[in-house]
């Protein structure tokens, strides 16, 4: 018998692909106690926002973990759209009231987000720029197991409650940028539709967008098996599409086809719709969380990050934000005309599962951003980055913060240059 030989290999033929276990339904969230015992935990943070707090949730949550005998206590100070200094205020308040023995985020991803960087900074030594994705940041891996952290959305959005990573605002630098490492992934994913039904039709329609971009991005990245090959202590979280992301990144874009405009304009009458929309924000995030979402979301990190005076309806109204899903939505159209060449049959599946019903483009490369212009249009998204208050003068500006974000253009299966994005954002001025 001869020996087995591994022969020797250039390009990539691994793939890795994870999630949390996930409990899904209405109701769910009275379930949050029961599946805390599974851990041993009795004392644990509940991490959310002012506007979810008011709404009662956070203390129901608190409510129910005290028939388990668990004790909490509600941490109410996340920031919507998180920044540096946000987090590592939510995490100095944690580490002042702690030890916890587990965290449960009830909100969106902000609130999601804000507990997995509590999560960890106070698992493990360090500061949050040791953990920020390069060359932002140090990119330094996690030493061990985080503790427990239940994640209840209340948004259906950014799919935060499957994946590996947060995102944050890095306010020196005007610029967006993330932590992402398997071990930052929640312990469990509770969903529950009724938390989402007094949603304001424009948070739906900003997160169903996130939603949007989510799955088409996935779905159009860059083929696992294209990456020149990896050592195992190297493979990152984004690894490139691949069989089973493709799965549920289909499934997520079939359920935004039947619902997402119904859950923005009918959402506190249509549970269905609501539910919908949950499920697709959830098989979204196991898409793109494992292989990863390109120049949509690259641009939408200074898009944010740089924000004039721009004031959304629905969301607080006490500062210039633009909303994670609008600004990943804004290039979106053009982005895509951008990378269509290099999978043009990607391109046009995902047009066909987001409106089975569209007319064909005489120009095959118009029919996913022509898909997408309609949806925004019938949503009340922005016209394009200019709906938000930017002008071509500030193109200069947004580009070096697109070009910092390469651990997301990496993914992308043109990889643009500095040209290319400044190409990007200038078409993008207005979408339609």
């Amino acid at each position: 018998m001869t020996s087995f030989e591994v022969p020797e290999l250039t390009e990539e033929t691994i793939f890795t692909w994870g999630a949390p276990p996930l409990k899904f339904g209405a109701g769910a969230i009275d379930e949050v106690g029961f599946e805390l015992t599974a851990y041993g935990v009795k004392r644990v943070l509940i991490v959310t926002d002012p506007g979810v707090n008011a709404l009662g949730a956070p203390q129901r949550l608190a409510d129910t973990l005290k028939r388990y005998d668990i004790d909490s206590e509600i941490f109410d100070g996340v920031h919507v759209e998180p920044t540096d200094d946000s987090m590592n205020k939510a995490t100095e308040y944690a580490r002042v009231q702690g030890p916890w023995d587990g965290f449960v985020a009830v909100g969106g991803g902000s609130a999601i987000d804000t507990a997995k960087a509590i999560n960890l900074l106070t698992s493990h030594p360090g500061e949050l720029m040791d953990y920020i994705n390069k060359p932002i940041g140090n990119a330094k891996v996690p030493p061990g197991q985080l503790k427990p952290l239940i994640a209840v959305p209340t948004t259906a959005g950014t799919g935060s409650e499957s994946t590996a990573m947060c995102v944050l605002d890095i306010l020196s630098m005007k610029v967006k940028t993330g932590i992402s490492h398997w071990r930052l992934r929640p312990t469990l994913a509770v969903i529950d539709p009724l938390l989402t039904m007094t949603l304001p039709p424009e948070v739906t329609a900003a997160a169903g967008m996130d939603i949007t971009c989510h799955a088409v991005e996935s779905y159009t990245a860059r083929y696992y098996t294209t990456f020149d090959r990896k050592k195992p202590e190297e493979r990152v979280t984004y690894c490139g599409s691949n069989p089973v992301s493709d799965l549920w990144c289909e499934k997520a874009m079939t359920l935004l086809a039947k619902s997402f405009r119904n859950a923005v304009h009918r959402g506190a009458d249509d549970l269905e719709a609501r539910s919908d929309m949950m499920m697709a924000a959830t098989f979204a995030g196991m898409g793109f969380g494992n292989s990863g979402v390109h120049i949509p979301h690259a641009n939408a990190y200074p898009i944010a990050g740089m924000v004039k005076d721009y004031v959304p309806d629905g969301y607080p109204p006490d500062e210039p934000m633009v909303p994670h899903g609008q600004s990943v939505s804004l290039t979106a159209p053009e982005a895509f005309r951008f990378s269509f060449e290099s999978a043009p049959e990607r391109h046009l599946r995902a047009a066909e599962l987001m409106d089975p019903r569209a007319d064909t483009h005489n120009d095959p490369r118009e029919q996913l951003p022509s898909v997408l212009t309609r949806l925004m249009q019938d949503i009340g998204i922005p016209n394009g980055i200019g709906g938000v208050g930017y002008t071509e003068a500030d193109v200069p500006d947004l580009v070096p913060g697109t070009m910092k974000q390469q651990r997301l253009l990496a993914t992308c299966p043109k990889v643009p240059t500095e040209d290319d994005i400044a190409d990007i954002l200038t078409k993008s001025i207005q979408n339609w």
